[in-house]
């Protein structure tokens, strides 16, 4: 199922926003100083090609630089990904079919706003917070 719903998605918008976080990484690549912005944007640009089956969680440890990190990212790239999603999200709902897809598109709003500090893995080995 998680490949049926991959492929669509694929087809009616992951694609499109998977070049969005393309745009934001190149973007932050010119920019020199926020080249750790556009690695992110990267795994990111992954996670919005291929979403069912992944989820994100945050990575162990405390890090003092990803809030400021992440405020930087909002004012750069992270409100304009996540206006992305959030109408994507209203396309896709209009339909029965894409429920699952306008969920997946909410689903990647907080990342996109706040990517420092995460990390993308499979559903299967996701952590449970201690």
């Amino acid at each position: 199922m998680r490949v049926i719903l991959n492929v669509i998605w694929l087809i009616f918008g992951g694609l499109y926003l998977a070049l969005g976080y393309l745009l934001a990484a190149l973007i932050c690549f010119i920019l020199i100083v926020t080249i750790p912005f556009g690695f992110a944007s990267l795994r990111i640009a992954s996670y919005a090609l291929w979403p069912f089956g992944r989820t994100i969680v945050d990575k162990p440890g405390t890090r003092p630089g990803a809030l400021i990190g992440n405020i930087i990212w909002i004012l750069l790239c992270g409100i304009w990904l996540a206006i992305g999603h959030l109408v994507s999200a209203v396309a896709m709902a209009i339909t029965i079919i894409g429920i699952p897809l306008a969920l997946a598109n909410l689903k990647l709003i907080p990342v996109s706003l706040m990517p420092l500090g995460k990390e993308i893995v499979p559903v299967d080995s996701a952590r449970t917070p201690a």
